[in-house]
């Protein structure tokens, strides 16, 4: 067995280089194939990381009476952290909301000047509620409303909830990011689909130019494995070579994207994602060109196994 693998490999090998220009346009046709990949790698990366920014903007701001006491703002703040759909929980005390108040106003003299003349803070302590997915946000809501705050005396200390003024967005929001996963999703299916089909044709077209060789092997008692096995190796060959200069144009393709992009597509950094994502991005490469270059040239030699 040993004897078999290691001559089918140098077979494989021979092949490879034998075929000269075949070879060439094969591993060009791959790393075409495999360079689409990559750009669906950083297409989900960017969709992702879209859809996060979206997510964080929108949120539940629970604002609570003046007279409650900040143990029991916090009481609640632990409990809404305990809940499964949320993901994290803010507080805003009355103190950093005058003094956010005053920052934003910091240019408007005539409301400032009417604050001061109240001579105390009027504005409220607030909890900013951020859940895992837009879609639950209504059963936060309602834990707030079927389960009211109360202080240590037994006192509700909730002023009010925002979600009904939020909830038109907040359906808005699910229902775009429903469809752009769906659609990410098709994008990505008919792109691969389309790069697998290229490099298959081009697979069959390097191994029909050796039809007359494998007829020739199958009419003396080769069998189909010992034929199939040194154009598999030629195929993988050709997916490794073709992900190694993939990744090779990939360093500075990135490099130049995030620079050229760097105020685009609300802070997403190809160059950072690239790195943050360095040993995925090498093993799906690597794994795809393997992979593609070896089942492809097993489906298309098929054919020509019968004489």
């Amino acid at each position: 067995m040993g004897t078999i693998i290691r001559r089918v490999t140098v077979s494989g090998i021979k092949n490879f280089i034998r075929s000269g220009s075949v070879s060439f346009a094969t591993v060009l046709i791959m790393a075409v194939t495999l360079g689409i990949i990559a750009l669906l790698i950083f297409f989900s990366g960017l969709l992702n990381y879209t859809l996060n920014a979206i997510r964080n903007k929108v949120d539940i701001s629970v604002y609570f009476v003046t007279s409650a006491a900040p143990s029991d703002i916090v009481a609640l703040q632990h409990r809404l952290e305990q809940l499964p759909p949320v993901s994290s929980v803010t507080y805003t005390s009355r103190d950093q909301a005058l003094a956010e108040f005053r920052a934003r106003h910091a240019n408007d003299q005539l409301t400032l000047q009417a604050l001061n003349e109240l001579g105390s803070n009027p504005l409220e302590a607030s909890l900013s509620i951020h859940a895992k997915d837009p879609s639950q946000y209504s059963s936060i809501a309602q834990f707030l409303s079927t389960g009211p705050a109360l202080s240590s005396s037994g006192v509700p200390i909730i002023d009010r909830v925002n979600y009904a003024q939020n909830k038109t967005v907040i359906d808005r929001l699910s229902f775009a990011m429903h469809a752009m996963q769906q659609v990410g999703a098709v994008i990505v299916f008919l792109f691969a689909l389309a790069s697998i089909m290229i490099a298959f044709a081009t697979v069959r077209l390097a191994i029909y130019s050796a039809r007359d060789e494998i007829a020739v092997m199958r009419l003396v008692g080769a069998s189909n494995a010992y034929i199939r096995g040194p154009f598999v190796v030629a195929g993988i060959i050709s997916g490794l070579l073709a992900s190694l200069i993939v990744l090779i144009l990939l360093f500075p393709a990135a490099w130049y994207a995030a620079s050229l992009t760097a105020n685009w597509f609300g802070g997403f950094n190809f160059f950072q994602f690239y790195l943050g994502n360095l040993a995925f991005i090498i093993f799906t490469l690597i794994g795809s060109g393997i992979l593609l270059g070896g089942i492809a040239s097993f489906l298309a030699i098929r054919r020509y196994l019968t004489v």
